[in-house]
């Protein structure tokens, strides 16, 4: 009996498992299965993958596979355990630039293999796409790990022709790709050129974009891993990496666009035009002034509130105050305040960062209102809680044609009859821009450290039952 039915059919199984863990990921209650039960399907498909049937083309390499396994697989434990939730979006931008590297090493080694034995223009064509690909979402995604690390200043590396360089960028970078697929006689040196120049074009293509639009370029880089290791299933005719390729580059396609679509901007537009990099609006006021709100004050505030909205933001994440913020909700709620939160789809610093946060903290999902729900229920509102966001709730959006977040859609915090905003400090967002909302008639600042301030808060409401 042909044993590779049996292969065939762990690969299938794999598929099964990853799809069937995606779907049960759509919904918190059972994204924890859902995650279990995808990586229970990627392992199945793994050891297929190392055990099919090679017949006398092993020369030994079962040795180096395993161990490369093993060495991974600790390295991968070993982040897990020890990143902090407010430098998970480094993390996924690092892994997923590995990804990358992967297709990238795959196409190089491929495109050597093939030498002269082949002419066929498709099959070229698709080695080199893989390596092209990969490149890009290796480079970029390191770029984007640096950004979010706080390791690279947009001010440092933003052309203010950026938009056009890159145009040229790619049309060398594809013509590069058209002259490997139809030869592969150019030689080594070509290659490694070409190569080079992909990385290149990677890290020009993420250097202008920052600010608020950093969770779509990792989102969209996501998309392109996916893409680069689907072509790689084709180049080893592996089902397993072409549907796992897919599923991620068609998911990561999906939320990229949903996300420009919540932000009511195309994707070349945030691509080209470097939105919430650098860019000054309308310098602030000097003169206004804020106004400061004392715990007691705040508590009785929110106490004797019929509906609160709390916005989560970075700040939240960077305290890891999301439990205490909880424990806010819980005293109330035993007070009869109809409380929820209002998400923002590119808050914090990666796709449904404060989703995560507050799923950890085990906040019921249904409380949770995206931004158009937020905005409508943001009208009858009586008192807002804004936890270290700012971009967000960013009234420039709206009102400053200049400013470099125009045209955003934000949370209208304003529009409540009270805004109390958690900061450290005066400090400017993200997008490096002035927040006039601090200064409106009906915000009210309340500064320190989010969690002491929430758990002093939270001390304050306890004392006036």
């Amino acid at each position: 009996m042909n044993t590779a039915i049996w292969f065939d059919l762990a690969y299938l199984m794999g598929s099964v498992g990853i799809v069937w863990g995606l779907k049960r990921m759509s919904s918190p209650d059972s994204a924890g299965a859902g995650n279990t039960l995808a990586a229970l399907g990627m392992g199945l498909a793994i050891l297929a993958a190392i055990f099919y049937p090679l017949g006398d083309a092993d020369n030994g390499n079962l040795a180096w596979i395993l161990g490369g396994l093993a060495l991974g697989s600790a390295a991968g434990y070993i982040l897990a355990k020890r990143v902090a939730m407010t430098a998970m979006p480094q993390m996924v931008s690092l892994l997923n630039g590995m990804g990358g590297a992967t297709a990238m090493i795959l196409g190089l080694v491929e495109y050597l293999r093939l030498g002269s034995a082949t002419t066929d223009f498709g099959s070229n064509l698709t080695v080199v796409f893989a390596l092209l690909v990969g490149a890009v979402s290796f480079s970029g995604s390191v770029l984007a790990y640096l950004k979010l690390e706080g390791k690279v200043d947009d001010k440092k590396i933003t052309l203010s022709f950026h938009s056009v360089f890159n145009l040229l960028l790619l049309a060398l970078v594809l013509g590069g790709t058209m002259a490997l697929s139809y030869s592969t006689d150019w030689g080594i040196g070509l290659l490694v050129l070409f190569t080079l120049l992909a990385l290149f074009y990677g890290l020009s293509f993420v250097a202008p974009i920052g600010g608020a639009d950093m969770p779509v370029v990792i989102s969209l880089l996501n998309s392109f891993t996916g893409i680069s290791a689907a072509t790689a299933g084709f180049v080893y005719g592996n089902l397993m990496m072409i549907v796992g390729g897919i599923l991620v580059g068609a998911s990561g396609t999906i939320l990229t666009l949903m996300m420009c679509k919540a932000m009511n901007r195309s994707l070349w537009n945030v691509i080209v035009g470097g939105f919430g990099s650098v860019a000054a609006g309308v310098a602030t006021d000097t003169n206004q002034q804020v106004k400061s709100v004392g715990l007691a004050d705040a508590a009785i505030q929110l106490a004797y509130s019929k509906t609160v909205l709390v916005v989560p933001g970075y700040g939240l994440a960077v305290a890891q105050a999301q439990k205490v913020c909880k424990e806010l909700d819980e005293l109330l709620e035993a007070n009869g305040v109809d409380l929820r939160y209002g998400i923002h789809p590119v808050a914090g610093r990666m796709p449904g960062h404060m989703n995560v946060l507050l799923a950890e903290a085990d906040v019921p999902y249904p409380k949770l209102l995206d931004l158009e729900e937020a905005n409508d229920f943001l009208n009858q509102c009586d008192a807002v809680v804004v936890i270290g966001a700012n971009d967000v709730v960013n009234p420039a959006a709206e009102r400053d044609p200049s400013s470099s977040i125009y045209g955003m859609p934000v949370l209208k915090v304003w529009q409540a009859k009270n805004t109390i905003v958690m900061k450290r400090s005066m400090g400017k967002g993200y997008a490096g821009i002035e927040n006039p909302l601090f200064f409106e008639k009906n915000t009210y600042m309340l500064f320190g450290d989010a969690k002491q301030t929430l758990q002093a808060l939270v001390a304050e409401v306890k004392g006036l039952g």
